[in-house]
């Protein structure tokens, strides 16, 4: 997705502003508990917005908490894009897709919240990291990295796996969650097609630093 043009006056500043306060405010909402029945009301005042300011964004409830999922999701995959640059292997770029969403469940908890609590529904979605993971699975598969699939089957097979990993980070936060997701990891890249020792040693690599 490209980027909006950026502001060019003091209205659509503040205009650009004032929407971006409501979805912040909806993602907190999102992570917190899940819950999209908060009233206008009640995402108006937590965004510190005027309550008529609202429908000069969005029509609805459903349409802000949309844009706050898509504002999370295209965080998520800007922070792959910006950390795994320069990887080439489409098996290190998946198997560190795993292992960095484990570690951000620690050092980005509100944004993998709201993937845990609303990200299936978003697998096959054209923002975030299913356009580059099908990118990467593609890529794998015309390289012979990965066994012959249906990419976007495959993509399915990982965003349940990715998830159900960000799960088990929250509800189980004294495993050791590096551990959890490389063995995972390996058994993904397996899945794929990639021979087990080197989807042992693959998904074992060193990983960039989250900042």
């Amino acid at each position: 997705m490209s980027s909006p043009a950026p502001p060019r006056n003091r209205f659509e500043r503040r205009r650009a502003e004032t929407r971006q306060a409501l979805v912040r405010a909806a993602r907190q909402i999102l992570a917190e508990s899940g819950d999209a029945g908060a009233s206008i009301q009640a995402i108006a005042e937590r965004a510190d917005v005027g309550f008529g300011s609202f429908y000069n964004h969005f029509e609805s409830k459903a349409e802000l908490f949309d844009a706050a999922v898509v504002d999370a999701l295209e965080e998520f995959g800007q922070a792959f894009d910006d950390r795994l640059a320069g990887i080439e292997d489409p098996a290190e770029l998946v198997a560190a897709g795993f292992r960095l969403s484990a570690r951000m469940a620690d050092s980005h908890p509100e944004l993998m919240q709201v993937l845990r609590r609303r990200g299936l529904g978003y697998i096959h979605s054209e923002f975030g990291l299913a356009p580059r993971a099908l990118r990467d699975l593609g890529a794998g598969v015309a390289s012979g990295r990965f066994a012959a699939l249906d990419p976007v089957v495959a993509l399915s097979a990982l965003g349940g796996t990715l998830l159900s990993l960000v799960e088990l980070r929250f509800t189980r936060p004294d495993l050791d969650g590096d551990e959890a997701a490389s063995r995972l990891a390996e058994m993904v890249l397996r899945m794929l097609g990639v021979p087990p020792e080197d989807a042992h040693d693959v998904a074992r690599r060193p990983l960039p630093d989250l900042g």
